[in-house]
């Protein structure tokens, strides 16, 4: 089996996807990658996730507050979120068949299928926190996206948000995965941190931290123990995932 073909197993973006490979829009993507989502061992992408995740989340104080999660998927991190106490915790995704599973782990989830980018069910200023993770470039219209999150949340509210690196989408990686020996990869937008950041300033939104993560010697281990470290020499320094850490300023609207 070629180097390149054993990451697909454990990494999220592959590197490179045949060109011309048919991408699929993500909400059938994601209801056919449902089932697998929550098994994928050693695998650096989701790692990096986590990382970055809580690293941000562990600065906010969550007791009785509420908490919108944009993508929620399966669920990933609601263990952490719910160990912090928060009062209402809503999941909102765009795949029917994540939405399931998250369901079957959580059965008292308050969940929503995702349409156009509406928060069904939240009115005007009630969230503490709206976390977006490995979502945001699914999303062609990021500023309907965002305008939506700054509606639904406090005067001093936050919003998290960690997504796999533009850099790294603008130089052909994909998200990909392989369901019956078919590789299908997701749809993706390119949106840089340039016009994220834009975006922030002109919904006045502050930006508390931002951070990035690159191919670098401490993910090393990850592709060394899948006998992968051509790749890793060919892609090392290749940015791959960042975080933003954005609130709600007394100006926004």
């Amino acid at each position: 089996m070629r180097v390149i073909t054993r990451l697909k197993h454990y990494l999220l973006t592959s590197w490179p996807v045949r060109k011309g490979t048919a991408e699929t829009d993500p909400a059938s993507a994601y209801d056919i990658w449902a089932l697998s989502y929550d098994n994928q061992p050693d695998n650096l992408m989701l790692a990096l996730d986590d990382e970055l995740f809580s690293g941000f989340v562990n600065e906010i104080d969550l007791k009785e507050a509420t908490v919108a999660d944009v993508g929620c998927g399966t669920g990933r991190h609601w263990n952490e979120i719910i160990a912090k106490g928060p009062k209402d915790l809503f999941g909102f995704d765009i795949s029917e068949g994540m939405l399931q599973v998250l369901q079957k782990k959580f059965p008292q989830a308050k969940t929503f299928l995702l349409h156009d980018n509406h928060l069904t069910g939240l009115a005007n200023n009630t969230c503490d926190l709206v976390v977006s993770t490995l979502a945001l470039a699914h999303i062609e219209d990021i500023r309907q996206a965002l305008e939506e999150w700054c509606r639904v949340l406090k005067r001093g509210g936050v919003i998290l948000i960690t997504d796999y690196h533009p850099e790294a989408l603008a130089k052909g990686a994909k998200r990909t995965f392989r369901h019956q020996d078919k590789l299908i990869a997701v749809r993706n937008h390119v949106h840089s941190i340039k016009t994220v950041r834009r975006l922030a300033r002109q919904l006045d939104l502050e930006v508390l931290h931002f951070t990035e993560r690159r191919i670098d010697d401490s993910v090393r281990s990850y592709y060394q123990k899948q006998n992968a470290l051509p790749v890793f020499e060919r892609f090392k320094d290749m940015p791959i995932i960042y975080g933003i850490f954005l609130k709600k300023t007394d100006a926004s609207v």
